[in-house]
């Protein structure tokens, strides 16, 4: 099984469920993808933006800033997991 985002193969560890249609707005279809793929959607979407246009693979994949860190995370191993700067700034932010 490979991640809907990056297309690289899942493996069993660092992997994670996002919803398309956020919880927060009572989404239930979750998809299966790399915790790194997973941080970087969070860190560039907010979840008004995920519930109103990204709440599909396609349009994720589409914006630029994913199509450069699809290109990027293509040349890492499936394992591979480093935190993402936007979302610990983010968080030292609350």
């Amino acid at each position: 099984m490979s991640c809907p985002i990056c297309k690289r193969e899942l493996g069993t560890i660092n992997v994670d469920e996002h919803h398309l249609i956020p919880k927060t707005f009572k989404g239930k279809d979750t998809i299966t993808l790399h915790r790194i793929c997973h941080q970087k959607l969070h860190a560039t979407f907010t979840e008004r933006e995920m519930l109103h246009y990204y709440h599909t693979i396609e349009r994720l994949v589409e914006h630029s800033e994913i199509e450069k860190f699809i290109k990027w995370v293509a040349k890492r191993p499936p394992e591979f997991y480093d935190t993402n700067k936007e979302t610990k700034l983010r968080k030292s932010k609350r």
